[in-house]
C-alpha cells in the first residue's frame, strides 16, 4: 500500500511509519518544513521507502498530487494535549491544529480523481467526557467539557471524506503505552525511585493501549471493514491506583505514595489536571475486537511488561 501520514513525527506517527516502512509498504510524511527524501507524491519511491511532502494546513495548502492515487491516509496531526497549561490560546491552538488539518486532508480527499481506499483519522476517549464508571461503547454519546467538544469537532471535519464516499474512521486513541514518550515516560522517573503511586484518590478510569497495539490496530483499520469511530484502547482498562500497582510491581517498586491534586493542579492547571489525571473514562475496544483485531498485550501488566523491556 501507499500511505500518507500527517503527524508522523509524533510518538504514534513515528512508530507507525517505521511499521508500515518495515511491512514493505511505501510511506508519504506530510511536513510543516521543506521536504526531503524522494520526490514524486505517493506514486514515488520505492515499496517499502519513505518520502516527504510539505503542506500546510494553517495556510490550507495541500498539493493534491500527493493524495491523488494514494491508498490511505492516515490523520494523526495535532498539538499534544498535555504538553502545556490550556490557557485561552492554547486551546485555540488545540482546536485549530486539528480541525484545520483534519477539514484540509478531508476536502483534498474529496476533490481527488483517485481517491484513497480509507481515511483514518485521529480523535481521543476524551470524546466521552467524565463518566464515572459507566462502560462506553462507540455508541456512546459525547461527554461535556473542553476536551468532548474538541473531539466531537475534530470527527466532524473529516465528513467531506466520507460524504465521498471514502471509508473514514476516527481513532479514539486512549492512554499510549510507551517508555519513549507520551505519559508513561514522565511517570518513570518518580517511580523508579520508589516515589510513584495514584493520583488523588486512585478511582478515576484509564483507559489504555501499548504502542504495539495502537500500531497494530491502526495497521489492522488500513483493510479491515470498518467505518465510524473506533475505540483505540486494550480490553482491560484500570482505575488509577491499579496502574500505580502494576507500574510498580513490574519494575520492582514500591508505589505507595500517593499525589494529592493540588501539586499536578498548580502545576497544569486545574482544567487541565482534571481532564488527565483526576476524571476518566471507562473505554471498551468493541468495533475494534468485532474486526477481528486480536491485542497483543490485552492486559497492563504484560503491556508495560512489553514497552519497559524495549530499549
Amino acid at each position: 500500500m501507499q500511505v500518507v501520514i500527517a503527524g508522523s513525527s509524533g510518538l504514534i506517527g513515528t512508530a507507525l511509519t517505521a511499521a508500515l516502512r518495515d511491512g514493505g509498504h511505501g510511506v508519504v510524511r506530510l511536513v510543516r518544513r521543506p521536504a526531503g527524501g524522494p520526490a514524486g507524491g505517493p506514486a514515488g519511491g520505492p515499496a517499502g521507502g519513505a518520502t516527504e511532502a510539505t503542506w500546510d494546513p494553517a495556510a490550507g495548502v495541500l498539493d493534491r498530487g500527493v493524495i491523488d492515487g494514494a491508498d490511505a491516509v492516515v490523520n494523526l496531526a495535532g498539538a499534544g494535549i498535555g504538553d502545556h497549561r490550556w490557557s485561552a490560546e492554547y486551546k485555540r491552538q488545540l482546536r485549530d491544529s486539528r480541525l484545520r488539518a483534519t477539514a484540509l486532508l478531508a476536502s483534498t480527499i474529496a476533490a481527488v480523481d483517485r481517491k484513497p481506499s480509507v481515511f483514518l483519522s485521529g480523535s481521543a476517549t476524551g470524546y466521552y467526557g467524565p463518566r464515572g464508571d459507566e462502560e462506553l461503547a462507540e455508541s456512546a454519546a459525547p461527554g461535556e467539557g473542553f476536551l468532548a467538544q474538541l473531539c466531537v469537532d475534530w470527527e466532524a471535519a473529516a465528513e467531506p471524506a466520507r460524504a465521498a464516499g471514502v471509508r473514514t474512521a476516527h481513532l479514539r486513541t486512549g492512554i499510549v503505552l510507551s517508555a519513549t514518550g507520551g505519559a508513561l515516560k514522565k511517570q518513570l522517573p518518580l517511580f523508579k525511585l520508589g516515589l510513584g503511586g495514584r493520583f488523588g484518590k486512585g478511582t478515576a478510569w484509564q483507559s489504555w493501549i501499548s504502542i504495539e497495539d495502537e500500531v497494530g490496530a491502526i495497521t489492522h483499520l488500513l483493510t479491515a471493514d470498518v467505518h465510524g469511530p473506533v475505540n483505540l484502547t486494550a480490553p482491560a482498562p484500570v482505575r488509577g491506583r491499579e496502574f500505580a500497582t502494576t507500574l510498580g510491581h513490574v519494575l520492582g517498586r514500591p508505589a505507595v505514595v500517593p499525589i494529592p491534586a493540588f501539586g499536578p493542579k498548580l502545576v497544569l492547571g486545574a482544567e487541565l489536571a482534571d481532564a488527565l489525571l483526576f476524571t476518566g473514562q471507562r473505554v471498551l475496544p468493541r468495533a475494534l475486537l468485532s474486526s477481528g483485531y486480536r491485542f497483543a498485550h490485552p492486559t497492563l501488566e504484560s503491556a508495560l511488561r512489553a514497552v519497559l523491556a524495549r530499549p
